[in-house]
């Protein structure tokens, strides 16, 4: 079975698509002008997903054993690479500022631990974050765009970027609009994800593909590729609010197009897996699908993230059990 469940799709692109007018360059940044038709004939000419070949395979790399030296670095680099999230409608600034505590400083018993990579919160508490982490280094993010349903106009999504980006906001996960992508108005999620990016600025833009609701692989496929050509600086599985959320199948397919985007274009995009991702060993696995899929360069902040609520507090206790031999209470770590 096909191994590589989009291998070719690097060549549709760099083949310019005849007649598109898009072509490598223009999928590495610069302005697409496309019309449905155009991205359709793009996105329905990428090579087929092998639905079967990528469950077994990502099945396969999750039987993979780490050594003990080994596991200690996935365990910390996985801390490393964590979106620590809270994005419920009881949020407050103290639980906020206790987020945002725990990503500074993980283990306030241990200040090896490294910081997570970004704290994400919703628009009227980035300022709060702001203040907490202003000059750590982790970065403050974002939901936008009417999350989670992403069912607004595009004024008023744009009006929620604008309000986040205005209170600090390092990043931006925003969420396309499903009904659109499945009833095949690409051309509307293409020039929605690009007047984001747009928004942004400075500020990363991860687009959010909802994967559960796109039903197939194939349609995960042309949604990561569609947001990749559109601007995105990551492409992430989920809001969190559906399930299934992230999947190590959904993933694979995702570093796929992730990897071959960059083989046609030279832009690496990052890759987010989110929702119901809460022991080390979800996190591990994940991190072996990222080297194998897309490669080691993918494995570092900049280019993949685990966006999480409790993943952080096991992910300690296992660090803790590899550098003392035992086990710590769950209740040793401060909750997230």
């Amino acid at each position: 079975m096909n191994a590589d469940v989009v291998t070719g799709a690097a060549g549709v692109v760099a083949a310019g698509v005849a007649g598109t007018g898009v072509t490598a360059a223009g999928a590495a940044g610069a302005s697409v002008v496309g019309s449905d038709a155009a991205l359709r004939q793009i996105l329905h000419g990428l090579p087929g997903v092998d639905q079967v070949g990528a469950q077994e395979r990502a099945a396969s790399l999750a039987t993979r054993s780490i050594k003990r030296e080994a596991k200690l670095w996935a365990l910390e680099t996985a801390v490393k690479m964590v979106d620590l999230t809270t994005l419920e409608g009881a949020d407050t600034p103290g639980k906020v500022r206790g987020l945002c505590a725990k990503a500074l400083r993980p283990d306030p018993d241990d200040p090896s631990v490294p910081p997570v990579a970004a704290v994400c919160v919703y628009p009227d508490l980035v300022a709060v974050a702001r203040a907490e982490v202003a000059g750590s280094g982790v970065a403050v993010a974002s939901v936008a765009t009417a999350f989670p349903s992403g069912r607004a106009s595009l004024p008023v999504k744009l009006a929620d970027v604008a309000d986040a980006v205005s209170a600090g906001a390092d990043e931006v996960d925003m969420v396309i609009d499903r009904g659109a992508f499945l009833a095949g108005r690409y051309a509307q999620v293409y020039e929605e994800v690009r007047a984001v990016r747009e928004a942004c600025g400075a500020a990363h833009l991860k687009v959010i593909l909802e994967t559960a609701e796109l039903a197939t692989l194939d349609n995960t496929a042309r949604a990561a590729w569609l947001a990749m050509l559109a601007g995105a600086d990551f492409i992430k599985t989920s809001t969190g609010k559906v399930t299934p959320a992230a999947t190590p199948p959904v993933a694979l397919v995702m570093l796929s197009a992730a990897r071959d985007f960059a083989d046609a274009t030279g832009r690496r995009v990052g890759v987010k897996v989110a929702g119901g991702i809460r022991t080390a060993k979800d996190a591990i696995r994940y991190l072996v699908l990222v080297k194998e899929i897309a490669g080691p360069q993918w494995l570092t902040p900049e280019l993949f993230r685990i966006g999480a609520s409790s993943l952080l507090n096991d992910l300690l206790m296992q660090r803790s059990k590899q550098l003392t031999g035992a086990y710590a209470g769950p209740d040793y770590f401060t909750l997230d």
